[in-house]
């Protein structure tokens, strides 16, 4: 019979994780001293290694959404404003006759 798979949590796994990249010790070292299989220490290794330029990078994505809602707010409000002017100079035409 099979035991109850364990969760480890986001923190465990960064700490097994930077511990594994610093390569201090051997990966079966670490997993026996965590009680984890070594798999598991090199997954979470690679793991590591692929989303750390997105923690650099969250940053200016972020800042660049934020500027582009921005902007995009700006737009639609001139968008809006130009329709209104439009509309009343229409109407003002057709009551001069233009």
């Amino acid at each position: 019979m099979k035991g109850k798979r364990r969760r480890h949590e986001p923190e465990f796994k960064a700490r097994v994780a930077l511990e594994a990249i610093k390569e201090i010790r051997t990966i079966q070292e670490i997993a026996k001293e965590y009680d984890i299989h070594p798999v598991q220490v090199s997954d979470w290794k690679k793991q590591m290694l692929e989303s750390a330029p997105d923690a650099f990078g969250a940053g200016r994505k972020k800042a660049k959404e934020e500027n582009f809602e921005k902007e995009r707010e700006q737009l639609h409000g001139k968008i809006g404003q130009q329709a209104v002017e439009i509309d009343f100079l229409r109407k003002k035409s057709k009551q001069l006759g233009l």
